[in-house]
């Protein structure tokens, strides 16, 4: 536009308005050379009610001359001329200037709305709602298509349990306090002046009964979930990214530990099911690393294992064609709901029919294993024999020598060869506690890129299908006379040097040979956490334990809801979940000892003063006591640190040692935004994984062996911690103690499923070995009372707990008996049933049953499984947690070792019945307090009804009291009195005779102690 038209009003061009022109007019021009008037009619009269003096908002637009708005024929100038008033009458404005107002104007339609916003263009930049191109005046080469990329996002999420019934739940454990509180200081200040004896026993139990429960709840106040998000992961570790080309999995590696430690007891067939959900787990194949740990060095073990791989290479490609849940052949073939549900592709069916079929024959070998073996040897022996014979003879012309020729009985392989580890007749260097280390690498390290399989591999059609298989390793570390083996601790630590040499994963994932993967993706749940913005801090994520094969009714709490699903997830909102032996992925690197990166302190009376920790290092040319901040620098190498390098640490292998750093690099999250601290750039674990060579597997077979350990810190600092049958407690309460925090990860499906002892006895000693361990850490440096300030107030709590639990068991024997001693000697705990003791005692069950009630409600434990839970505690206190306690003192006091035996997993005697091990009644030493307060309990109700029956003044309010309490004890009693009762009421022999010797030495305690009255006085008559 060469010039700007002149500036006019429509007051200068319509003779019409009497009103006159603003002294001042304001205006503008916009970009489209519109002119807009900002001036106000100020004198405008506007007839009738709609005239106001605040109606100040009439403004005038003008649209100056163009070329497009002209009439045709007209010329396109633009100047002020003779003709412009004509010009000026066709012009279009957006509003004719009148005598009405905008207001007047809007409500009459006169006035466009449309119109008025698009004549009015702003500028609005660039950003990824609008881009424009002419006016773009930002530098750096950014475009609209940029802000399309995906934004950052967590991998995990806390969902907060909702307030409604979270505070409430607060409120009560206050309230139940409070009440506590005040009922035991009236019980205290009003003691029975008639049986101070029972007051006594009955305020010492109860007082601790208190402190017991303040253990429990206080580490319950913070309960919390959480949330992965697998979406997120696979965006940012498997999709094509710059610095990611092909779209490779940029995740870190993992190995998985599997323990097992007698084929008898723990039965190949479930170990070898148990690696085949492992080898088909959802995870990158060139990843992943699978050990089994054969503590026992049993060639059984050894030949299942290889069956198993075997059969991997086809049940592994079908699990991930057509996407098999759960991949445990076992446990898949045998679920009850329709296979071919949710499966799309067409051979699906034959497919399955002929995996089936080779599972059939697979279960066939290994079942098979022990016989084909021990013919094996048998015809290896006898020509060994045979040999030996004819070289006798040879040497003895031609006849045999007096006493014989002597051939050891050995165990055989395959392929001709003595069998290493322990054969059938044990003989020197070949029995359980004294044999060669065994390392077999039965499946190669996969390649990098994919192997597709074609339509004939074997009978299935692989087109398009991955048939990796990932390494696997057998491992049975070298035992001999003389040395502390330190039992399935000191296997998992073997298995920790070998797999660093061979794999070194980043992460371990470690299970019980009986726990099988359930859910293929829960690795990749795990690593979610390890992965996320904080996950340098976190050193195990720990799962659930689910079980199988449980009795509907779950007698004996072998679920164990109430721990799982409520106590871990209380300690899951404080600095995470206690280890529990199985189910839980570990970071290598945190259990080599070190300690964690931005670790903090808790001072104060209840640890609420939070500072950075700090630690001292001894750095090399500096004092002893010079102190170092804990805060790391993402920037300092783990080469740095004064740990490595020193073999009385770690032990002498300089190739175990190299792999720390390596490890701790690859288990950082990954660096994608300014928030991750500690953390890798992406693509750095895209390079392939070398090849195994002699020397790496000769060095692996080195830190196996039984010397490996001798003057290094494993046990100790290092590994799996030794010193205790309860060694997961332990070893998780060591990191917690330097300063790392684990997380509870409960997934949709279950991450793992496993079996449980459902046979009293079986379940008894399984509490036994849990509680002897808790009473160890009692008595050990490992109490929570001598924790550092790393650990948090109520961790700490809770793992003070852990060792005081079993201490319970005394007091609750001593409760159990009292109602009977109340029938006994017609007395009560207090001096009457009056309204306070009743009003104290309705309160503290009431809040008692809300606080569970709301306890269910977060943890999602139903009513049933808590009132199990119920019962088996005082059937486990009062049995096994008191035996538990009396071999801790015999340990502490005499130095009396504990030793436990495996429980063996093999079923009844009933093949047909799945249950048929509920049934079955091995007595044990275990049954005989349980039992004793049945058999006290039955015989005082009925002593003490006779006695108030048959007084002269009956006190029915003592009988009440004492039979309430006693039917109190025997209903937690019930699934006990069940277990004794066997299949059918077939009750053993033993528990008759245990119960009326029980019966009849208490009928004659009594007599003996109160006597009944002598109505005849002197005991004669006098003539």
């Amino acid at each position: 536009m060469a010039s700007s038209p002149p500036k006019k009003t429509l007051n200068s061009q319509s003779s019409s308005l009497s009103r006159p022109p603003p002294a001042v007019k304001f205006g503008r021009r916009t970009s489209s050379g519109r002119t807009v008037s900002l001036s106000r009619d100020d004198d405008m009269d506007v007839p009738g009610d709609t005239s106001s003096q605040t109606d100040y908002i009439n403004y005038t637009v003008h649209m100056p001359p163009t070329p497009d708005n002209q009439p045709a024929g007209s010329s396109g100038s633009t100047s002020g001329g003779p003709k412009m008033g004509n010009k000026m009458e066709r012009r279009l404005s957006v509003m004719k200037s009148n005598n009405k107002s905008m207001l007047l104007r809007s409500q009459t339609g006169d006035f466009d709305h449309n119109r008025w916003l698009f004549e009015s263009k702003g500028k609005y930049g660039i950003g990824n709602a609008f881009w424009s191109e002419e006016d773009d005046n930002y530098d750096g080469g950014v475009s609209m298509s940029d802000f399309f990329d995906k934004p950052w996002k967590p991998l995990t999420r806390k969902v907060q349990i909702p307030a409604k019934v979270l505070s409430p739940y607060r409120l009560l454990i206050v309230c139940r306090l409070v009440v506590l509180f005040f009922f035991l200081w009236w019980r205290i200040a009003n003691p029975n002046e008639d049986a101070m004896w029972l007051w006594g026993l009955s305020i010492v139990c109860e007082l601790w009964f208190a402190f017991s429960w303040i253990l429990d709840i206080l580490p319950k106040l913070n309960p919390i979930n959480r949330a992965t998000d697998l979406d997120a992961l696979h965006d940012k570790f498997e999709q094509p990214s710059p610095s990611n080309p092909t779209g490779r999995s940029d995740l870190p590696g993992v190995d998985v530990f599997v323990s097992t430690a007698d084929p008898e007891k723990e039965p190949p067939l479930v170990t070898a099911n148990t690696l085949l959900s492992i080898l088909a787990v959802d995870y990158p194949i060139e990843k992943l690393s699978a050990y089994i740990s054969d503590d026992g060095g049993a060639i059984l073990t050894f030949e299942a294992m290889a069956e198993a791989v075997r059969f991997a290479e086809y049940w592994v490609p079908f699990c991930r064609k057509h996407d098999i849940e759960p991949r445990n052949p076992d446990s898949y073939f045998n679920l009850k709901k329709d296979p071919t549900k949710n499966k799309k592709k067409p051979d699906f069916v034959k497919d399955r029919r002929w995996v089936k079929r080779e599972y059939d024959e697979f279960k066939v070998r290994i079942n098979g294993l022990p016989e084909q073996i021990k013919k094996r040897a048998e015809q290896f022996n006898m020509r060994e024999e045979f040999k030996e014979k004819r070289i006798a003879k040879e040497k003895n012309g031609g006849v045999l020598p007096p006493d014989g020729v002597e051939v050891v009985k050995a165990t055989w392989m395959a392929d001709g060869t003595h069998w290493p580890g322990t054969w059938f007749q044990p003989k020197p260097d070949h029995s359980k506690g004294d044999h060669a280390g065994i390392l077999q690498i039965m499946s190669k390290v996969p390649e990098l890129e994919p192997v597709m399989g074609g339509p004939n591999e074997g009978a299935l059609d692989f087109t398009g299908i991955d048939i990796r298989v990932p390494m696997f390793a057998y491992v049975s570390r070298e035992k001999r006379p003389g040395f502390d083996h330190n039992k399935k601790a000191g296997a998992m630590n073997g298995m920790v040097r070998a797999s660093a040499i061979l794999s070194n994963g980043a992460f371990i994932l470690n299970l019980d040979c009986d726990h099988y993967i359930y859910n293929s993706k829960a690795i990749k749940e795990g690593m979610c956490f390890m992965m996320d913005r904080g996950g340098d801090r976190i050193c195990y994520i720990q799962f659930p334990q689910r079980f199988e094969g449980i009795d509907p009714s779950d007698r004996y709490a072998n679920h164990n809801t109430v721990f799982f699903d409520g106590n871990m997830r209380a300690l899951d909102g404080l600095q995470g979940p206690v280890y529990v032996g199985t189910g839980c992925m570990f970071r290598r690197y945190a259990l080599y000892g070190f300690n964690p990166p931005r670790a903090n302190e808790y001072s104060g009376v209840f640890g609420q003063d939070k500072a950075p920790a700090m630690y001292a290092r001894t750095q090399s040319g500096a004092s002893q006591n010079s102190q170092t901040s804990d805060i790391e620098s993402d920037t300092q190498p783990l080469t740095d640190d004064p740990d490595l390098g020193l073999p009385k640490k770690f032990g002498n292998s300089t190739v175990f040692t190299d792999t720390i750093p390596v490890a701790e690099y690859q288990g950082r999250p990954l660096a994608d935004h300014m928030s991750v601290k500690n953390g890798r750039p992406p693509g750095a674990l895209l390079l392939p994984r070398p090849p195994l060579d002699a020397p790496t597997v000769a060095e692996a077979i080195a830190v196996i062996s039984c010397w490996y350990e001798d003057n290094t810190e494993w046990g100790d600092r290092i590994g799996w911690i030794y010193g205790s049958v309860t060694e997961d407690v332990v070893t998780g309460y060591r990191m917690h103690n330097r300063g790392w925090r684990s997380v509870y990860c409960i997934t949709k499906r279950d991450a793992f499923r496993g079996t449980a002892p459902i046979n009293l006895t079986d379940r008894l000693h399984q509490v036994l070995r849990w509680a002897t361990g808790s009473v160890e850490i009692f008595f050990s440096r490992n109490n929570a009372i001598f924790a550092t300030r790393r650990l948090k107030f109520l961790q700490r709590i809770a793992y003070l707990n852990v060792g005081i639990y079993p201490f319970t068991s005394i007091f609750l024997v001593v409760y159990c008996f009292l109602p009977a001693l109340c029938l006994f000697s017609g007395k009560f705990i207090v001096q009457s049933l009056d309204i306070h003791f009743l009003s104290y005692l309705l309160c503290i069950t009431i809040t008692l049953t809300l606080i569970s009630l709301l306890e269910v409600k977060w943890s999602g434990v139903g009513l049933e499984e808590w009132w199990r839970n119920e019962q088996f505690w005082l059937i486990g206190g009062t049995s096994a947690h008191l035996a538990a306690v009396v071999q801790g003192f015999l340990k502490v006091i005499a130095g009396i070792e504990i030793s436990f035996t495996l429980t063996s997993k093999s079923a009844g005697e009933d093949e047909d019945d799945i249950f048929a091990d509920l049934y079955i009644v091995k007595w044990t030493g275990l049954f005989i307090m349980p039992l004793t307060i049945i058999i006290v309990n039955l015989v005082a109700i009925v002593i003490g009804a006779s006695r108030t029956i048959y007084s002269v003044i009956p006190q029915w309010n003592k009988l009440l009291g004492g039979t309430f309490f006693s039917m109190w004890v025997l209903t937690h009693m019930y699934p006990f009195a069940k277990g004794l009762m066997g299949r059918r009421g077939k009750v053993p022999t033993i528990v008759y005779v245990w119960s009326g010797l029980v019966s009849i030495t208490v009928s004659l305690l009594w007599i003996t102690i109160s006597p009944p009255d002598d109505v005849t006085g002197s005991g004669g008559i006098s003539v």
